[in-house]
């Protein structure tokens, strides 16, 4: 497994090929259809993001509440195509990275070839697994959303493949 650091520079994404598997390290926000509707009609109003959107890795992910002890809840990835229809304006404003599960739009797929962006993604079902790789969780926007609410995650030895690579490759695809 190739060890990543975030955020990953374009020769890094470029170099990177649908099928590989990673770990990742790093600086991650976690957003969900009601969060990326948010952030959404902020754009349109041209206001300014919670968040830096530059480089920046966005996992879709409504964690669980955190027991006593831990860092998050159950962590495990929702499915991305319900993402899809913001993919788009979110790469024109700097998003490089995401993570959830299943196959994404043409949309979506021309936006990585256009930014050399990655889609990464994350074994459905194993969510309770998947939070011992985050190390800290920061509340950021949209606290009212609850599970969907935007934070900030660090995470150490994250593990999930190259879904769609830097060049549109998509593992759904591969035969």
């Amino acid at each position: 497994m190739k060890q990543l650091f975030l955020p990953l520079d374009e020769e890094t994404r470029k170099s990177l090929k649908a099928g590989d598997a990673v770990l990742l390290n790093g600086e991650i926000y976690t957003a969900r259809d009601a969060a990326h509707k948010k952030l959404h009609e902020m754009l349109q109003k041209g206001e300014p993001l919670p968040f830096d959107l530059q480089d920046c890795s966005i996992y879709y992910v409504g964690p669980t509440p955190a027991k006593k002890g831990q860092v998050i809840g159950s962590a495990g990835p929702t499915t991305s195509s319900r993402m899809d229809p913001y993919v788009p304006e979110l790469a024109d404003h700097g998003m490089r990275i995401m993570i959830g599960k299943g196959r994404r739009s043409e949309e979506v797929k021309q936006a990585i070839r256009r930014y050399h962006m990655i889609y990464f993604v994350a074994c459905g079902g194993a969510g309770a697994l998947l939070s011992h790789s985050i190390i800290k969780r920061e509340p950021i926007a949209f606290e009212e959303l609850l599970a969907e609410a935007v934070t900030k995650i660090t995470v150490k030895d994250f593990p999930c493949f190259v879904g769609i690579d830097a060049q549109g490759n998509d593992v759904y695809d591969l035969d």
